[in-house]
């Protein structure tokens, strides 16, 4: 993306955090840009393990937390690099977590259950086996749907880290692009035209009336992203935007 990071600075950014926070999107991406070695680090502290670009999840979830707790921080919560190091980590014990609920989905409560074909008895150990093979099943399928959405993204220009810069800071604006994505990927015509062009049809959809054009310039990718994510078969993915536009925080 020829982002050029910079050597982590040794201090707290007081006038680039207070620039991001007033709304200046460059102020924010280059914060961002400058510590993202530091996100790296304390993701992959919370893992015990080293995490790798563009694979592990776990990336995107801390850089996702650093953006949150740019807009979250103020000077009542500490330095600025103490207070984003809680969020990631609590962020990334939430995204963990929901891993150990679906875990647990057994029932624990009965040692034996009757199999549907009245056989031989199904077990918790059973159900923990099926279980926990779903979840990796499920993983699997998760990271190579992620493998795939990327690749795709890429063909029009557009990595994750870029994504997670660019994605809306706000709800109410996070909600309104997704929702302008959702119209591209469900109207044949828009849609014809992002998959053949690799770009929105800025044109028909302000010539629409629905939508402004300085809204769809600023949010270009990200609406891009999220009809990509509709038009292509990406349960995973989708279900996360779905609690996106409902304004879920995860």
């Amino acid at each position: 993306m020829g982002l050029g990071f910079r050597k982590r600075r040794s201090v707290e950014p007081p006038l680039l955090l207070a620039h991001a926070q007033s709304g200046d999107d460059e102020a924010r991406n280059q914060l961002i840009a400058d510590y993202t070695p530091f996100v790296l680090k304390i993701a992959s502290q919370s893992a015990g393990r080293y995490l790798r670009p563009g694979i592990d999840e776990e990336i995107s979830v801390a850089l996702m937390a650093f953006n949150e707790a740019i807009t979250a921080y103020d000077e009542g919560k500490g330095a600025f690099l103490s207070f984003a190091q809680t969020v990631i980590k609590r962020r990334l014990v939430d995204y963990y977590r929901r891993g150990r609920q679906r875990q647990n989905e057994v029932l624990l409560s009965e040692l034996e259950t009757p199999s549907e074909e009245g056989g031989t008895p199904v077990t918790v150990l059973d159900h923990m086996a099926e279980s926990m093979w779903n979840m990796a099943r499920d993983e699997e399928n998760r990271r190579l749907e992620i493998a795939e959405y990327g690749e795709l993204l890429k063909s029009f220009g557009i990595s994750f880290h870029e994504l997670v810069l660019v994605a809306p800071k706000h709800q109410d604006a996070r909600q309104r692009a997704i929702a302008i994505g959702r119209t591209v990927a469900h109207h044949a015509e828009y849609r014809e035209h992002l998959l053949k062009k690799h770009e929105l049809p800025l044109q028909k959809l302000v010539q629409s009336g629905d939508h402004s054009r300085k809204t769809l310039e600023r949010h270009r990718k990200y609406i891009i992203a999220v009809a990509l994510i509709l038009i292509r078969d990406f349960p995973y993915l989708q279900a996360y935007l779905l609690d996106q536009s409902r304004g879920v925080d995860t």
